[in-house]
């Protein structure tokens, strides 16, 4: 099978060879992930006072982080701090073509890689930013008119997105928002049918459209929003700490709705332990538990969650030695569904 046919194969459970990879420095890599071009019309900010770096987006939301720490932190200022000034909110310009002439032409190039468009965050994900989170979830209370009408916002943003990706030539679509604690999700599931899902197919949908797979980043614990995601549209779920769930239960709940999983080794239970014995067999755990719908990746900031590079090597190589095997007859390459 080529790389991208490898991915699909784990996408679809029509029982792959092995797990997709998607590893950087020279490691195996199935993919080609392209995002979108810098607008023309902005000038990023980055600035430090004392130990604290602050620096905006575009759209228009400040952010801190600590110097030395992890590179994202967190908002500051976020550029809608009144409802009063919704009505004159700029949106970034994704619905200019300019904005995917890398995409274009390197998808356009000859290669038997999976085409993954990484078009951002999603949703829920930009909006909170927004208010900031802890507004955002009370706005959802106290002012859900307001709410729809940003969450509609961005949502034309992300529309724009999709299509930038979708003719552009992608195979899928890499979206991202981060909706469990370490316990729960932040929201009831019955809100997240009221505020988000229909959004979310209709969204999905389009994608689906072009053919794209959709990716999904979340982190916390998700397992009650699963069902409601595959339903919109969902794909695959990227999920960075696998062992937060029951991870027997969440991949019989993948098989039965027909969903995979892109992790890497989990990196709050597993990999920051430092122990190699521990690392390769609870590597070895997800690989067996996951058979046949897992792609395999690596965390990009190791220095964010205090893991040494050695470490993560111990992962990698146990992933990338893996070799199912499967009873009886694999189906055959062309039967893959895009």
């Amino acid at each position: 099978m080529t790389p991208r046919e490898v991915v699909l194969a784990n996408l679809n459970h029509a029982r792959p060879p092995r797990p997709g990879m998607t590893f950087g420095a020279g490691r195996m890599n199935d993919m080609l992930g392209i995002g979108c071009d810098a607008s023309p019309d902005y000038v990023p900010k980055r600035w430090r006072e004392g130990e604290q770096e602050f620096y905006d987006d575009e759209w228009g939301n400040v952010w801190v982080r600590m110097v030395g720490g992890s590179a994202k932190g967190e908002i500051f200022r976020p550029v809608l701090e009144s409802w009063d000034n919704l009505d004159t909110l700029r949106v970034p310009d994704y619905d200019n073509p300019a904005r995917y002439a890398t995409m274009r032409e390197r998808f356009a190039r000859p290669t038997d890689l999976f085409r993954l468009a990484h078009i951002g965050g999603w949703v829920f994900d930009n909006a909170r930013y927004l208010r900031k989170l802890e507004v955002y979830l009370t706005d959802m209370a106290l002012y859900p008119g307001e709410l729809r009408r940003l969450n509609s916002m961005v949502a034309a943003v992300y529309e724009a997105k999709i299509h930038g990706a979708g003719k552009a030539g992608a195979d899928g679509i890499m979206i991202g928002e981060d909706l469990g604690t370490q316990r729960n999700t932040l929201f009831s599931p019955a809100m997240f049918r009221e505020f988000f899902k229909p959004g979310y197919t209709r969204l999905l949908a389009i994608a689906h459209g072009y053919g794209m797979k959709v990716f999904l980043h979340s982190c916390g614990m998700n397992r009650e929003l699963i069902d409601d995601l595959v339903g919109c549209g969902i794909d695959c779920f990227q999920f960075d700490q696998p062992a937060l769930y029951d991870m027997p239960e969440l991949a019989g709940k993948f098989r039965e709705r027909h969903a995979a999983l892109w992790s890497p080794t989990d990196i709050q239970k597993v990999l920051p332990t430092g122990s190699e014995a521990f690392i390769r067999g609870e590597t070895r755990r997800m690989l067996d538990t996951f058979k046949g719908c897992l792609i395999c990746k690596n965390y990009p900031d190791l220095r964010g969650i205090g893991v040494d590079p050695e470490w993560d090597r111990w992962a990698y190589e146990e992933m990338a030695a893996c070799r199912w095997q499967w009873e009886g007859k694999t189906r055959a390459t062309s039967r893959i569904i895009v």
